[in-house]
């Protein structure tokens, strides 16, 4: 995670009447969404207990794809991969109802799946969209291949 007080971040910085003032690992922010004009996120972040932590809120409704991604943008680093956590039922916990959480770990990377089983490797959106169904099928069956033969 950034530095909370970095400079990028200053315009954003709030204080919450029942938090401290910001500082290199916690802090809090109004970050404008990238998509609905007029509104702004509220965001506490912070970076202890082995986590860093950014919780994002909207006051009636939950952050979309757009705004999760820019405030994962904004706090955190370019080579940093930052993950939503859906744990098991029993595990629930729910403060507010139209919050999301980004978290990252301090110890360790986050494991990721394969490219090959989130797009089409080598090919830009706007290639991807140029070709017919049947082309992207032949790409995906050619990946799934390879990816097989990696596997075992």
């Amino acid at each position: 995670m950034r530095d909370l007080t970095d400079p990028t971040l200053r315009p954003y910085a709030t204080r919450l009447s029942n938090l401290p003032p910001n500082t290199p690992w916690a802090g809090c922010f109004f970050i404008p969404s990238p998509v609905a004009p007029g509104a702004k996120l509220k965001v506490i972040a912070t970076a202890s207990h082995g986590w860093d932590h950014a919780s994002i809120s909207l006051p009636n409704r939950c952050p979309n794809w757009p705004e999760m991604s820019r405030v994962k943008e904004l706090l955190f680093r370019d080579d940093e991969v930052a993950m939503q956590v859906h744990v098991p039922s029993a595990d629930h916990i729910n403060i507010h109802p139209y919050c999301l959480h980004l978290w990252r770990p301090h110890d360790g990377a986050i494991p990721r799946p394969p490219a090959e089983m989130v797009g089409l490797p080598g090919i830009t959106l706007e290639q991807a969209r140029a070709m017919t169904a049947k082309e992207r099928l032949a790409i995906q069956q050619k990946a799934r291949r390879q990816m097989e033969g990696r596997l075992g």
